[in-house]
């Protein structure tokens, strides 16, 4: 799924590591699928992502159901 125009993304990737119970990975534009799971890969990718006051576009592919209703909730809410 894609998301567009991510303003809160330290809060995105709060609920990924804290909410998220299956694989959240972040696809890159090279087809890359990064675990945003491990704190490590959070790290590398929120500095790539920190750089802009808002994240254009985004790219998440998430293996539990559940996750897709939970990350797609936080986009249209903000919660």
């Amino acid at each position: 799924m894609k998301f567009e125009n991510v303003k809160n993304v330290e809060r995105l990737f709060q609920i990924i590591r804290d909410e998220c119970s299956g694989t959240v990975e972040l696809v890159s534009s090279e087809g890359d699928r990064i675990n945003l799971k491990s704190r490590l890969s959070q790290y590398i990718s929120m500095v790539r992502l920190l750089d802009t006051e808002f994240v254009k576009e985004l790219e998440l592919v998430a293996s539990d159901p559940a996750d897709v209703d939970r990350l797609l909730r936080f986009m249209r809410d903000g919660e």
